[in-house]
């Protein structure tokens, strides 16, 4: 008999989840510091919508959580840190006036992995940008995988073979299965991770409910992912390719 999958709920954070969500904090990054409370609640007073937990309703445990702020891009530099963009850590800097979702965190308990938590977390962001009429979701995604590879391979070429498929990396690759394609490699984005030696890949999801073919066409296409088979393009030029963002 095979077992059922578990069925898990996607909500807003509350309250409630602070404690749990420490707890996942620790199980994901047992050598980092947890979310605290006050952190959190930061997130829920400047932006509750995105914020969200993946919930057991068979025992109502807490087995994944999403945190995310809305900016406007061009406030910011694609080289900036981790901290630059969430405010050090309190979202402080969200801009409902903005047209991008940062993807600030993700988390699933690592016991529960490959139940389709991670991407039912990811559904709920893409269904809020459309809710919201937003352009994209950007986010930067330690790759943490480097470390091991960092003595043969230069940064930009690690992630090139990971689009490629050469390599698996534990955050990148699950990023890349969920529709994100990476316009840029940054350093210094986590200083103090061992694991991707402060690298990180500049990703982006796009809402093609609003994008235009200029917001395509800025894509670097050294990590452009690989296709079985050719596809044919247009080119062309949108007037909205000078709107802030």
């Amino acid at each position: 008999m095979t077992r059922a999958k578990p069925r898990i709920r996607v909500r807003h954070t509350e309250e409630r989840d602070f404690g749990a969500i420490a707890e996942l904090s620790r199980l994901v990054y047992p050598n980092d510091q947890p979310w605290l409370p006050e952190q959190l609640a930061s997130h829920r007073r400047m932006f509750p919508e995105g914020q969200f937990v993946a919930e057991d309703l068979a025992t109502g445990e807490v087995v994944g959580m999403a945190a995310s702020l809305i900016v406007l891009w061009d406030d910011y530099e694609a080289t900036d840190s981790y901290l630059d963009f969430t405010g050090n850590h309190m979202f402080t800097n969200h801009d409902p006036e903005g047209r991008t979702l940062y993807a600030a965190e993700v988390m699933v308990d690592p016991r529960r992995r490959r139940q389709g938590i991670g991407r039912k977390i990811y559904a709920a962001r893409r269904k809020l940008v459309r809710d919201l009429g937003l352009l994209r979701i950007r986010a930067g995604a330690r790759l943490r995988g480097y470390s091991a590879y960092a003595h043969q391979l230069s940064a930009e070429d690690y992630v090139i073979r990971v689009i490629r498929g050469d390599i698996v990396d534990p955050t990148l690759s699950f990023q890349i299965s969920n529709g994100f394609r990476v316009i840029g490699v940054v350093e210094n984005y986590l200083n103090r991770d061992p694991d991707s030696m402060g690298w990180a890949a500049v990703i982006e999801w796009l809402n093609h409910q609003v994008a235009s073919k200029a917001d395509y066409a800025h894509r670097d296409p050294r990590f452009r992912k690989p296709r079985k088979k050719a596809a044919s393009t247009s080119s062309g030029h949108s007037s909205d390719a000078g709107k802030r963002r």
